[in-house]
């Protein structure tokens, strides 16, 4: 009966802690993959900035006008869709306006 728990505890970890992770690194990887250039991203570090080349392990984002830096690909956290941009400039609209 003990040998039972065990398997099911084991089982209920590997559902719990693993599975969720195995999938987190392989969405991670599919948008790795899928960055291109004109693409807007948000990396790790919280830099947002537009894709202007893709090397093999190297992104250059132009961060401002004229400023470009050079990203590890698998630093980028994810892709800023274009309603969530616009949501982020109005909230800073609104701000500068207070």
């Amino acid at each position: 009966m003990d040998f039972v728990i065990l398997i099911a505890f084991g089982l209920l970890m590997y559902l719990v802690l693993f599975l969720p992770q195995q999938r987190r690194a392989k969405e991670h990887k599919r948008l790795i993959g899928s960055l291109g250039e004109g693409d807007e991203v948000l990396t790790n570090s919280g830099i947002f900035g537009f894709v202007n080349a893709v090397d093999d392990e190297v992104i250059w984002l132009e961060v401002a006008d004229g400023v470009e830096l050079r990203v590890a690909k698998s630093s980028v956290a994810n892709k800023v869709s274009a309603s969530e941009s616009e949501t982020a400039d109005t909230e800073t609209d609104e701000d500068a306006d207070a």
